[in-house]
């Protein structure tokens, strides 16, 4: 199993309406490309020292496979409609390999 996370910083003016978007509409659409499993999104509770609020989500899939065919079909349409919230958010992403579960 794989993880593929998405740490983002929201300004505080753009928060309720970037939250809404996420979880109406932006993960909504990542579930449906088929590729992930489940979304897991977390508010991080450590004060920024720029500021705004951040969140992680964690997009769970099969394989390293599959991850790389949602880089390669999907991506760029979805990250590109997170348009409406420019310069409004930073985000990195991390991939993470699951050793262990229990």
């Amino acid at each position: 199993m794989y993880i593929y996370n998405v740490t983002i910083n929201v300004l505080e003016e753009a928060h309720d309406d970037w939250l809404q978007w996420m979880k109406e509409e932006h993960i909504p659409q990542m579930l449906a490309t088929g590729k992930f499993i489940k979304a897991l999104m977390t508010k991080v509770l450590v004060e920024e020292e720029m500021g705004g609020i951040t969140y992680s989500v964690q997009y769970t899939t099969k394989d390293k496979a599959t991850l790389e065919a949602y880089y390669e079909e999907n991506a760029n349409e979805l990250r590109a409609a997170s348009k409406r919230f420019k310069d409004k958010f930073v985000a990195f992403r991390t991939e993470l390999e699951v050793v262990s579960e229990q």
